[in-house]
């Protein structure tokens, strides 16, 4: 009987003690920025699906601006594909939008 408390009480004891981290889903830094490329490339390619979807990552322009950069590729309803560099500047201290632009690649 000694034994069954023991064994419940170190149960009881590490349960109490283990307790899982709840699932976090935190999005990456330039989740902002992507959620952008992706609506600004939509509205100038409206015929073109983007099939894929890459970050490239970000680079300081200057000391204030700084750019993150994207790689998206396009199905056109004909059936061409094409990709997108897309880089899109911000202010990196206010978080604000400043610009974007684009280069077309066939690869």
């Amino acid at each position: 009987m000694t034994r069954l408390f023991i064994c419940i009480g170190l149960a009881a004891i590490v349960l109490f003690i283990y307790k899982p981290f709840p699932a976090v889903h935190a999005q990456p830094p330039y989740a902002k920025w992507g959620k952008i490329a992706v609506q600004k490339t939509k509205e100038k390619y409206p015929q073109a699906d983007i099939i894929d979807y890459l970050h490239i990552g970000r680079r300081p322009k200057t000391v204030n601006i700084s750019v993150e950069k994207f790689k998206l590729w396009l199905r056109e309803k004909n059936g061409k594909e094409f990709g997108v560099f897309v880089d899109v500047e911000f202010d990196t201290k206010t978080e604000k939008f400043i610009s974007i632009s684009f280069k077309e690649t066939p690869r």
